[in-house]
């Protein structure tokens, strides 16, 4: 292929993979909950918990892109059973979160009971980057956009492979950057504003969990 045709090639694959992943991942739905969990954090904590998260998040998105379907295979293990899988923990977070009867400066789920320098590090991958910021649902879609980026040509697969990477570690840096000035973006909503914006984000999140749900189910069904 030619280098326009490259260049387009991986323009459309990084705009495939930002707009196939970034919505399930989705930062902002999960703010209010990292600075509930962070409440208390000084300053300089909170900011490497931030990028601590955004590079597990970019690792673990990269990882199912590139080898995901591959491990799937070593198992045997099908992607609508990892749509549903993941759909059932979306959904099921999600629900957790929609009817948490405390406000975000209390502790919903009880996730997380104290990030502090000791143990920032444990609680930055778990549970605040899996399964808080990067679910199953999230993995699913990163494996099933790995697959899609797949092609005969090698020389296309690198293209296209190389933007599924790059809007991995874009993702990653939202997140990182999301977190890292959750207080400051979340401060003009007031305390019922958090707590609004937090009901709908988890019912979105739930929507969200249902289809991925439903795109795995309606697959095995298909397939009988």
């Amino acid at each position: 292929m030619e280098i326009p045709a490259l260049l387009m090639t991986f323009g459309k694959s990084l705009l495939f993979a930002l707009a196939a992943v970034l919505p399930i991942v989705n930062p902002l739905a999960t703010a209010p909950v990292f600075t509930t969990l962070t409440h208390g954090v000084d300053d300089a904590t909170r900011a490497e918990l931030a990028r601590s998260i955004g590079r597990h998040v970019a690792m673990l998105l990269i990882g199912a892109t590139l080898v995901g379907s591959y491990v799937l295979d070593f198992f045997g293990v099908s992607l609508p059973i990892v749509r549903v899988a993941g759909g059932l923990v979306v959904a099921s977070m999600a629900w957790r979160m929609l009817n948490a009867q405390q406000a975000p400066d209390g502790d919903p789920d009880q996730m997380a009971q104290s990030v502090s320098a000791a143990n920032i590090q444990i609680r930055a991958f778990y549970p605040l980057t899996f399964p808080l910021t990067c679910g199953p649902g999230s993995i699913a879609v990163a494996i099933t956009v790995g697959a899609s980026l797949h092609t005969p040509k090698v020389t296309e697969s690198l293209v296209t492979f190389s933007a599924g990477v790059l809007a991995m570690v874009l993702i990653g840096v939202l997140v990182a950057l999301t977190y890292r000035y959750a207080s400051r973006l979340l401060r003009p909503l007031g305390a019922v504003g958090q707590i609004v914006f937090m009901r709908l984000m988890a019912f979105i999140l739930l929507s969200i969990g249902v289809q991925i749900l439903w795109d795995g189910a309606s697959a095995l069904l298909r397939s009988l």
